[in-house]
């Protein structure tokens, strides 16, 4: 059955039988991953002309968020690496290490039957190395895209966990992001440095209630719906995630809920593109000076804004200015579909949304 055809009471059943992940899928994804991070930390820069480090790979994407839709084979992985030191020496030499690694993915083609279909691209200074891997023992390829990154936020304080900065209580260092900021003003790029705070945007998702990851893969899957039939510009879809959490923070944050109250609720945020102005102060906040005049900045700017939990500089609802309103008129035209409504036909609503008092207030901001 379509989505649009769902009668709301089926949602759930819906998301269970056409999102999530099967068990096979899974383990497949999984070898395909360990496979490429072993290749990563152990031998891609082994003999390489400069000595580089492998810090640590971090799954990012979907894949390390827990949100993974079923046949959605792709897997973001993010490479730290010690010979950066700097934002901006990321940006200066991240496309010698995308080279290296192309360079050695094609020279081991033959080992354990891999096979590495490396996707070209004509941009001088790239910041990812997409490609597809395939093996005997896979159903189908799996996709990647490797990034190389300035691990600015260093080793995982003593007592937090060697893998993930999952601590509800863990800040990173303010003069983290005021280097941050200094360094994509002097570079005018702002956002281009998110990929170093993967740890971070993981961690805000992951540990999230299964049910509202749940609601995260049905937006998803209505947005690839939307893509598919409008193509591009369309907000990126990252952006529609982060709108999913902040619904469910402002209007329920109950481990059940209605699926068919929160997705009206996310879609008509969508619709109300125009007001939105979002934040989070759980990584940074506008205590130091530099941080909060940066912040205030960012908030004053045209909305939609919503601005990334781990990266103050990326507003993930900006780009082209068409992308929005196109979503938003598909937003509009679902509303009236089987989906949202209840068995006797009448509309299931959707949560309540309180405003703030200023655009300072608590942890988000709601629109204003």
């Amino acid at each position: 059955m379509e989505l649009s055809n769902t009668p709301a009471r089926y949602l759930d059943k819906f998301i269970e039988d056409h999102l999530l992940p099967d068990t096979h899928f899974r383990k497949q994804v999984k070898v395909a991953i360990d496979v490429i991070c072993s290749f990563l930390k152990e031998r891609c820069f082994r003999g390489a002309a400069h000595p580089v480090r492998v810090s640590k790979v971090v799954k990012g994407g979907s894949t390390g968020k827990g949100t993974t839709l079923r046949g959605r084979s792709d897997a973001d992985l993010v490479v730290f690496l010690s010979r950066l030191g700097s934002f901006q020496e990321q940006f200066d030499r991240r496309a010698e290490f995308i080279q290296e690694i192309s360079r050695q993915l094609k020279a081991c083609q033959s080992e354990r039957g891999l096979q590495f279909e490396i996707r070209g691209t004509s941009w001088w200074n790239p910041r990812t190395l997409s490609f597809v891997l395939r093996s005997p023992g896979m159903d189908e390829g799996v996709e990647f895209d490797v990034l190389p990154a300035f691990d600015a936020l260093g080793q995982v304080p003593k007592g937090y966990r060697p893998d993930l900065l999952v601590h509800e209580h863990y800040r990173p260092d303010p003069q983290i992001y005021v280097k941050l900021i200094q360094e994509c003003k002097n570079l005018g790029k702002e956002g281009e440095f998110s990929t170093c705070f993967t740890e971070l945007q993981r961690a805000f998702l992951k540990q999230r209630p299964t049910k509202l990851k749940s609601l995260i893969r049905l937006v998803k899957h209505w947005y690839q719906m939307c893509k598919e039939k409008l193509g591009k510009p369309l907000p990126p879809q990252y952006a529609l995630e982060l709108l999913t959490v902040y619904a469910w923070e402002r209007g329920n944050q109950e481990t059940i809920f209605s699926t068919a109250q929160g997705f009206q609720t996310v879609l008509e945020l969508v619709m109300n593109y125009q007001q939105l102005l979002i934040y989070w102060t759980k990584y940074y906040d506008f205590e130091n000076p530099v941080i909060g005049q940066y912040l205030r900045m960012q908030l004053k700017k045209p909305r939609p804004v919503i601005l990334d939990p781990a990266d103050p500089t990326g507003n993930v609802a900006a780009g082209d200015s068409g992308s929005w309103p196109r979503l938003a008129q598909e937003a509009r035209a679902w509303l009236s579909y089987q989906c949202f409504k209840n068995w006797d036909g009448s509309p299931v609503g959707s949560w309540y949304i309180p405003l703030p008092e200023n655009s300072e207030d608590g942890g988000t901001c709601a629109i204003l």
